[in-house]
């Protein structure tokens, strides 16, 4: 299917990121620490360490792999065997480019090493230096993910040791592990297949599907309440970014509350690392709009006001690409086509077209949306826009407002739903800290009065009086202007305060 081809697209812009960012010392990514929230004590043998603050144990993986590994003394006391300790030596301490080939020959025989130590020893200086080694594995070529996946390793539980190191209470293992098991789970090559989910084999392991539940769980709880200030949040959002393909991780997501935890991250970047956070965020709701469950919750929140904030101020191509895509997914649902007429799109992306862009995507995707977007705006109703407009609180002086026609023929509109437009205009007058709003808003309640039989009878029932009263002493002139004329309609009629309107 063509969404899932640019769905591939667009997590290979991430790998590349990464890649790019890893070799790249002088970037910002490349100067992260990992936080280490347990001392480094070499006697202790179990993983109840003494925490200490996060700022006092900063670690990153160049620190980890510095340190020497007692392989044979973990061998000696049978927690590795004669074999493992073998591969470990040819292994450990190598460059790249030895190591390659050793991983291309019998990689799935050191994936099982790194397994098993991680499943048998406990000693977190070397829980650490495993989740290092792994980590660097799959930066340096993310296709090795695949070994994990070796039909040799049918009978181990590759999923189990990173789904537990992740509530572990350190920041470097946390976020080694969730990187690690979102590449390793997003590799299986079926993933409709109960083998490759870890449940075709009598021996219990853990399934793919507890996997994904698992890590949407911890990623929630760090966007939530973050284990690192500055990393957490970042770290989540790439791993989502991958994830969010997946439809088991959308409807987990989606119960978790997620969609909203999106939201907030969605508005304006200037530097390298807040630009990468904001196109994978912005990818994340992309991904989003393809799942109807969580269309519903985009409808609910801020999110489309927030997106196109960004796209008019952003000349990032890939930001602009995968928000205009969104909004394309989103046009034909529900009430966002009206929304995004109310809101300004068809002009933003009049002004999109005529910038340069190189990639056709995103100029197929500007031509649809165009197209699209006309044909929303000829379906609607006038009425439809003037409810629109007056839900959203985006009152302003349209043609719609003064014209007789529009409120002679649509004045019985106003009844639906217990008058709940007019309502909201009244909600407009007591809460709208927007001068144009407040005038408007008069005015359209006057109107009101004038072309409703009952007008009068009904705004006095809903306790309108108090509200436009207090307006008529406003700062601002268009304001008491148009409070007062809705006061002289409202006691005095129509034909009274008809001169007020000009």
């Amino acid at each position: 299917m063509i969404w899932k081809e640019k769905i591939i697209k667009e997590i290979s812009v991430i790998v590349c990121f990464e890649r790019e960012q890893t070799q790249d010392t002088d970037s910002p990514r490349s100067q992260i620490h990992h936080t280490h929230k347990h001392t480094l004590d070499l006697d202790d043998t179990n993983s109840n360490t003494k925490s200490m603050p996060m700022d006092q144990a900063e670690l990153n993986s160049d620190q980890v792999l510095r340190r020497d590994i007692p392989w044979e003394t973990y061998m000696t006391t049978k927690l590795i065997t004669g074999t493992a300790l073998q591969l470990l030596r040819r292994y450990d301490k190598k460059t790249e480019i030895e190591r390659a080939p050793l991983l291309e020959n019998d990689g799935p025989s050191y994936i099982r090493v790194f397994i098993n130590i991680l499943r048998d020893i406990q000693k977190e200086d070397t829980v650490e230096y495993v989740l290092a080694l792994i980590d660097e594995m799959l930066t340096a070529n993310p296709k090795r993910a695949k070994l994990f996946h070796d039909k040799s390793l049918a009978d181990e539980d590759i999923y189990e040791p990173f789904l537990r190191l992740l509530w572990k209470d350190s920041w470097f293992v946390q976020e080694k592990s969730s990187k690690i098991l979102t590449l390793v789970v997003s590799a299986r090559s079926n993933k409709n297949d109960p083998a490759a989910n870890g449940e075709g084999t009598k021996k219990k392991i853990t399934s793919s599907d507890d996997v994904l539940k698992g890590l949407v769980e911890w990623l929630c709880i760090q966007l939530k309440k973050p284990s690192h200030p500055n990393h957490s949040i970042p770290s989540s959002i790439n791993c989502l970014a991958t994830l969010l393909k997946e439809p088991v991780v959308r409807s987990s997501f989606v119960q978790a509350d997620g969609v909203k935890l999106l939201v907030p991250l969605i508005s304006p970047a200037s530097t390298q690392q807040s630009m990468q956070l904001l196109y994978e965020t912005c990818l994340c709701v992309w991904l989003l709009s393809y799942y109807e469950p969580a269309i519903d919750y985009l409808a609910t929140s801020r999110a489309l006001p927030r997106l196109l904030e960004v796209v008019k101020g952003s000349t990032k191509e890939k930001v602009v690409r995968v928000i205009v895509l969104t909004f394309k997914n989103l046009l034909s649902k529900g009430t966002f086509g009206a929304q995004m007429v109310d809101l300004g799109l068809p002009q933003v992306v009049q002004s999109l077209k005529a910038q340069a862009w190189s990639d056709e995507d995103l100029l197929d995707a500007l031509n649809h949306l165009d197209e699209g977007l006309k044909d929303n705006i000829k379906k609607l109703s006038s009425f439809d826009k003037y409810k629109q407009e007056v839900l959203l609180g985006h009152l302003d002086w349209s043609p719609m407002h003064k014209d007789p026609i529009f409120w002679r023929d649509n004045i019985t509109n106003f009844e639906e739903n217990d008058f709940q437009t007019l309502r909201v205009l009244l909600t407009i007058l007591e809460t709208s800290s927007d001068p144009r709003a407040l005038a408007v808003a008069c005015f359209d309640l006057s109107q009101f009065i004038q072309y409703h039989p009952a007008g009068r009878v009904i705004v006095t029932d809903l306790k309108a009086k108090e509200r436009v009263m207090k307006l008529m002493n406003h700062e601002n002139a268009e304001v008491t202007k148009n409070a007062l004329l809705c006061i002289q309609r409202l006691f005095l009629g129509a034909k009274y305060a008809s001169f007020l309107q000009a």
